[in-house]
């Protein structure tokens, strides 16, 4: 199992990792809408908690907190649906941008991240079971996700946002793969 954490920024003139070529396949395009909506979900509640507790101490002038903070408590709710908006618009799309997987005859290869990405690249031969899960949201809309697992929970690899047909197309494939492989070394 190969893991290569890599950043945008230089390092000083140090020697360079190899650069790693892009994953081939993106994710389904249904995957931004799944994303969409689990942000949507969960900001949705964190703005009605903000709204809820921006009610209870503006009402009951909750006198344990110091006075600029309960002055301006009534902002709260502003701030969690500001940020919760650019999550629900932003994060979706940018995570489809960079989210990718690609299988070849050896290896299951991914890159993940916001901010600093994240390639793995985990051996055929080191797979012990391939998972396919579907949440509620997931087969609304078609989707499915693959887990990979290993010995090794740092190689473990997972691709969510795949058409269901593909992903268990892809999970067959790939636990075939690995019994095949696991047969000729014995």
């Amino acid at each position: 199992m190969t893991s290569v954490r890599r950043s945008h920024h230089q390092d000083g003139g140090g020697p360079h990792p190899p650069r790693l070529r892009p994953p081939a396949h993106r994710v389904s395009p249904r995957a931004v809408a799944h994303w969409a909506i689990e942000y949507l979900l969960l900001w949705g509640l964190a703005f009605g908690l903000a709204l809820g507790v921006a009610a209870w101490i503006g009402d009951s002038g909750w006198s344990a907190l110091p006075g600029w903070v309960s002055g301006r408590v009534g902002w709260l709710p502003y701030i969690v649906g500001g940020a919760g908006l650019l999550m629900v618009t932003v994060a979706p799309v940018w995570r489809y941008r960079v989210h990718r997987w690609e299988v070849t005859a050896d290896v299951i290869y991914t890159r993940t991240g916001w901010f600093s990405r994240e390639w793995l690249l985990v051996p055929v031969s080191r797979i012990q079971t391939v998972d396919t899960e579907q949440g509620w949201i997931e087969r609304m809309l078609g989707l499915a996700t693959i887990e990979v697992n290993t010995a090794s929970h740092t190689g473990s690899s997972e691709v969510s946002g795949l058409p269901v047909d593909v992903a268990t197309r892809l999970a067959g494939d790939l636990a075939r793969r690995a019994h095949d492989l696991r047969d000729d070394a014995t």
